[in-house]
């Protein structure tokens, strides 16, 4: 007879003991404890998915273990292949979060749609089977290896699971799986932590890969556990203003490549369209000399991207001046109006500042710096900077430009969408050949000279 019991487990690191605390003492958050029903001493059993014994574990040596060879699906989602770092890996499990309405189920259904010839089982637990036929009737794609379940309980799964042999698990949601191990409500610590383990478990034995979508917190995060992320191989984040069309895909953790990967989708009513150019649809097209606004040359994984940076100066009329960013480091427009304030004498202490990122997407890259200062000094001065130039260049604390990679990707994505001039740092190394290009290349040294050229 199993014994059933109370214990309390912390919602951020899954850390449990028998008594509620305020503190927890492995991830050190507060108020953090939930309580839940644990079940104890369950005899091991067969897994659903198995049709044989399993192999007792034994010792072996690194040198006798047989190599396998990495096995990629490359999909027809060229975004999605790039993201993952080159495909879908066999026996991966991946881990999607992102907000409610952002498009996770419609671009993990469209994606699976267009996998033809892998049989794919998508699993549901907040949708009915019409609910998803009519999206997927939105979505006007069609595929006879597609099959639907919407379940809940993990055993149930399994059993189906072993029926068909899929080659694909998509499920949609890890929060709504319940295991008969616990007698604890789906979305708790433990019920997420034991519904992964065991998708995990199956996803390694059987070489499947299977995709966890999740859902997040009001700060961001994943909802469940932390341990649920390190449990994964691949932990992708879905993001975007639901204002905007544009979706971005970004790599947190990737075992089979780089976390420097994203990708870039547009919605649409028939679904997600991958945007293979960016840079043409984050900038605006205008022939007119607008101040306040200029364009940033930016990395983003693999990727040259072109971004227009938008700033607004004006006189404020409290007595703290306000400081708004959106899409770009807030504490990082702080330190750029510091250094305008103490290398250019520039009196920023006494206006309101607002900077936007176009298209409703976030840069991290500090080659934005330059431009988030042009943007700046434009509208400071109501002057517009031409539509035809472009910059590319970090900005340290003693007002000098510094010297960001892969200079060339970046002047060879402004050539190639017809700008005239891009304005860099002078310290990039010696050797970089310029003469041939279609574009002028400016170096640059400290925020002064950018203020004499452009002003």
């Amino acid at each position: 007879m199993s014994k059933i019991k109370t214990a309390f487990f912390c919602q951020n690191c899954g850390y449990e003991t028998a008594k509620w605390t305020g503190k927890c003492p492995s991830c050190n958050q507060w108020n953090t404890f939930v309580e839940e029903k644990v079940q104890k001493d369950v005899p091991l059993r067969q897994q659903e998915w198995k049709t044989d014994s399993p192999k007792a574990p034994k010792v072996v040596n690194l040198d006798a273990v047989e190599g396998l060879e990495e096995r990629r699906w490359l999909t027809p989602d060229a975004e999605l292949n790039r993201v993952l770092g080159g495909g879908i890996v066999a026996g991966s499990l991946v881990l999607v979060g992102g907000e409610p309405g952002i498009g996770k189920s419609t671009l993990f259904l469209q994606n699976a749609l267009l996998l033809k010839g892998i049989k794919t089982l998508y699993i549901s637990g907040e949708e009915s089977e019409q609910q998803i036929k009519m999206r997927a009737d939105r979505l006007k794609i069609r595929n006879d290896q597609f099959y639907l379940l919407t379940e809940t309980s993990t055993q149930v799964i399994f059993q189906e699971i072993k029926k068909l042999e899929p080659q694909l698990v998509i499920i949609d949601s890890i929060q709504t799986l319940q295991s008969p191990l616990i007698e604890s409500a789906p979305g708790s610590v433990s019920q997420i932590r034991e519904t992964a383990a065991e998708m995990q478990r199956f996803a390694k034995e059987t070489n499947t890969p299977v995709f966890l979508i999740g859902h997040i917190t009001k700060d961001g995060s994943i909802a469940g556990p932390k341990i649920l992320e390190h449990m994964v191989d691949t932990v992708l984040q879905f993001e975007g203003d639901q204002h905007y069309a544009y979706r971005i895909l970004r790599t947190i953790k990737n075992r089979f490549g780089s976390t420097a990967e994203l990708g870039i989708y547009e919605m649409s009513g028939e679904g997600l369209r991958q945007v293979s150019n960016p840079s043409e649809i984050l900038i605006s097209q205008r022939d007119d000399l607008l101040s306040g606004v200029a364009i940033a040359s930016t990395i983003e994984g693999l990727r040259p991207m072109l971004v227009e940076v938008q700033a607004l100066v004006t006189q404020s009329v409290y007595g703290t001046p306000q400081r708004t960013a959106t899409g770009f480091d807030l504490r990082r427009l702080q330190m750029l109006l510091a250094v305008l304030e103490k290398r250019g004498g520039f009196h920023f202490g006494v206006k309101d500042v607002f900077l936007n990122i176009a298209g409703g997407i976030r840069v991290e890259d500090p080659s934005i710096d330059l431009a988030v200062l042009c943007a700046l000094l434009s509208s400071y001065e109501d002057t517009g900077v031409s539509h035809k130039y472009c910059f590319a260049g970090e900005v340290g604390l003693s007002g000098e430009i510094r010297a960001v990679n892969r200079v060339e990707q970046r002047i060879a994505e402004a050539e190639k969408l017809g700008f005239d001039k891009i304005f860099i740092s002078k310290y990039h190394k010696k050797g970089l050949d310029f003469s041939k290009l279609n574009i002028e290349v400016v170096p640059l040294g400290r925020v002064e000279e950018v203020y004499r050229f452009l002003f």
